[in-house]
């Protein structure tokens, strides 16, 4: 039979039921003091009808199963005093409520569907998202002081069938050091005054929409009139959030600087703590003369580092521009993973033809490139080590196995955890569900 592990609880997603879903609501299941409704069940299971699941006929009992362990996990935060916080409910619901619109296409498309305002359907899911933070909260606090050895990674790895080990993919880790160069004051200047004109045309009639087209230099929405969306505060960069937020809807902004470059904007509409924003960015244009004194700069410090006067971590400490990677000698953090491990292929192109090239330990020679806003760098990389594409081994993927047998161990207490507090717990199974074949023992009493 199929079973859905209990170490993943479903997560709680906006759904309407279709009308034929409609029924006779009841008690189905009751957990301490925590009731669970058909309706509940018949949420999820419409939901994943939607996402493609067939229609097995056990599947109502696993979902009741899942349903019966997030009641079993919010009735022990309750017994053991575990709370989240209004604040904790909100973020999550204002971060659910962007992701849905974000799907839809606009905030108003998300109300005709409900046919509710968004502070109604914020209000209807309120208490079911608090169950769900109240879970994961059980949840961390029952594996707080989960340890793996190396022993036990040891014997992960050997107990796993050939068939089950992962494959990897051919692997690098690479070092940098990054120069801008900078804009003249005469560049800055005419990008201003570029702006300050197309913002006076805005100001006279003409349509913001149809110059952020014909101008803007953010290729990510100039096709689309320079409209960003809905996005919070956090999202954007400071100096961007904050004159938006000064805005009158329908208002233009003076000149913004921001990492990006400058821009004018327009607020289109206000909702909560999001704002719907379009914009026209431009960049000053580096010149000719200050890349190649930035490249002739970058030239003598990678001499420096090839006679050995200087190791190439140091000189990422002293003169690199990039802040995210010079405090660790330029070491590359994949922001996909969290670790210093890249495929080839997650890198622009110009970096994989310079990577690609390179033996381990070898540094490159300086080269054109951008970085993540678009702004124009010069950069040396040292290529620290490269893997090839093999089957994953303790040797050579340690890390990987670590977390692994440390998700595995997790899930043992995980369901011990759960066989413990089944006996102890006043659980209750209607008619309808008494005859299911639970994953777990001692549901049915």
């Amino acid at each position: 039979m199929q079973r859905y592990c209990l170490f993943f609880l479903l997560p709680f997603i906006f759904i309407r039921l279709s009308s034929q879903s409609k029924i006779v609501d009841e008690i189905v299941a009751t957990v301490g003091d925590k009731k669970i409704l058909y309706s509940d069940i018949e949420r999820e299971y419409y939901q994943l009808l939607a996402q493609g699941s067939d229609p097995d006929p056990d599947l109502r009992c696993n979902l009741l199963e899942g349903l019966l362990t997030q009641k079993l996990m919010v009735n022990q935060a309750q017994v053991d005093s575990i709370e989240v916080t209004d604040l904790q409910v909100e973020l999550s619901l204002d971060k659910r409520m962007q992701y849905f619109i974000s799907q839809i296409g606009s905030e108003e498309k998300l109300e005709e569907y409900f046919n509710k305002t968004i502070l109604e359907i914020k209000e209807d899911n309120r208490d079911a998202v608090r169950e769900q933070l109240l879970t994961e909260s059980m949840r961390s606090e029952i594996a707080k002081d989960l340890k793996i050895t190396p022993s036990e990674i040891r014997a992960f790895y050997r107990s796993m069938p050939a068939d089950s080990i992962p494959y990897i993919n051919a692997q690098v880790e690479v070092s940098q050091i990054v120069l801008y160069p900078e804009s003249s004051a005469e560049a800055v200047l005419e990008v201003r005054e570029r702006l300050l004109g197309l913002r006076q045309r805005i100001i006279n009639g003409e349509s913001f929409a149809t110059l952020a087209v014909l101008y803007s230099e953010d290729p990510g929405s100039a096709a689309r009139g320079g409209d960003i969306g809905y996005s919070f505060k956090s999202e954007v960069d400071p100096e961007y959030a904050k004159a938006a937020a000064g805005l009158k809807i329908g208002q233009v902004s003076r000149i913004v600087e921001t990492a990006f470059g400058y821009h004018i904007i327009q607020l289109l509409d206000r909702a909560g703590d999001r704002i719907h924003t379009r914009h026209i960015l431009m960049k000053p244009k580096i010149s000719a003369e200050e890349k190649r004194k930035t490249q002739e700069r970058l030239d003598s410090i990678i001499t420096l580092i090839r006679l050995d006067s200087m190791k190439f971590e140091t000189a990422a400490m002293f003169f690199s521009g990039d802040k995210d990677t010079r405090l660790n000698g330029g070491q590359m953090i994949n922001p996909q993973t969290g670790n210093a491990r890249f495929e080839l292929d997650q890198f622009d192109t110009r970096d994989y033809i310079v990577i690609n090239k390179l033996s381990v330990g070898e540094i490159s020679d300086s080269y054109e490139s951008v970085d993540d806003k678009g702004k124009v760098i010069f950069k040396v990389v040292k290529l620290k080590s490269r893997s090839n594409p093999h089957v994953a081994n303790l040797k050579d993927d340690y890390n990987l196995f670590k977390q692994l047998a440390a998700a595995s161990k997790e899930n043992e207490i995980f369901m011990q955890w759960i066989s413990d507090k089944i006996r102890t717990t006043y659980i209750k199974i209607g008619d309808k569900f008494r005859n299911c074949d639970f994953a777990m023992d001692g549901w049915v009493k």
